[in-house]
């Protein structure tokens, strides 16, 4: 029995990176659908032996943040353009392991039944972080509402716009806070995971949308250190499992892309 013991005892600390509390993980996650999914795989995990722990945010910021400061083990809400672009800006050693599903960016509003009804001089609100920000510019300009310097690339801002026919006035606000002001504006460019949360339905309310062709895949990113991690490893197969991938289907019913 002895025996049998320190063998189970070394197996376990292979597979969990060699402490004995590596079995729990933290990993942040923004409510919808990030923190769904991973409450869905919570069972899957905890018959392999590891206790999955979601920790809910409402930004962009402080889960990588956090994830750096080893307060996570590895956080699931953001694409990969996002994660380089902060990782330069606040000189962090993240990276990803696993590409997991697409959350189009779509044009909302509460004032337009049609992209064609807005008028010169519409005020027109954007996420304000550099990434997502560019992202929405893009979009409008494949609406062919403006068009951008070809230089500026993902990270485009409104002061790379070369031309804006319409004169269009430019909110930049907190990601999150984008919902809030559709009745203020005339437009708001929302990324999918806050558009559900405040009970839009991305592919009828609207007025325009990402393609599946998006290279905005969310991923589960983690630290460039634990990138062997056994723990992480089995998340990441818990992740890109059938169950998963038939839960977005048919849970977001095309609001949420899988990208595996």
């Amino acid at each position: 029995m002895k025996r049998a013991s320190v063998v189970i005892l070394v197996v376990s600390l292979l597979l969990f990176g060699g402490t004995a509390n590596a079995a729990t993980l933290k990993v942040g996650a923004t409510p919808v659908p990030h923190a769904e999914i991973l409450n869905l795989i919570k069972p899957d995990l905890a018959a392999v032996g590891i206790d999955l722990k979601v920790i809910e945010f409402t930004d962009y910021v402080q889960p990588n943040l956090a994830l750096a400061e080893g307060e996570l083990d590895g956080n699931y809400f953001q694409h990969i353009p996002y994660l380089e672009t902060f990782c330069e800006d606040h000189r962090l050693d993240l990276t990803y392991i696993t590409k997991v599903h697409i959350e189009p960016m779509g044009g909302y509003s509460q004032k337009l039944k049609d992209i064609d009804q807005l008028k010169k001089g519409a005020r027109i609100a954007i996420p304000n972080d550099p990434v997502n920000g560019g992202r929405a510019l893009l979009l409008l300009e494949r609406q062919g509402l403006i068009k951008l310097d070809p230089a500026a690339g993902i990270t485009a801002t409104i002061f790379d716009i070369t031309a804006n026919p319409n004169n269009i006035q430019f909110s930049e606000l907190e990601a999150a806070q984008l919902p809030r002001v559709l009745p203020d504006v005339d437009l708001a460019v929302i990324n999918t995971n806050y558009a559900l949360e405040a009970g839009l339905v991305p592919m009828t309310d609207a007025l325009f949308i990402e393609d599946s062709e998006s290279p905005y895949v969310n991923i589960l990113a983690v630290r460039k250190a634990d990138i062997e991690r056994g723990d992480l490893a089995k998340l990441s197969e818990a992740l890109l499992s059938d169950k998963v991938r038939d839960y977005i289907l048919e849970q977001y019913e095309g609001a949420v892309v899988p990208a595996f």
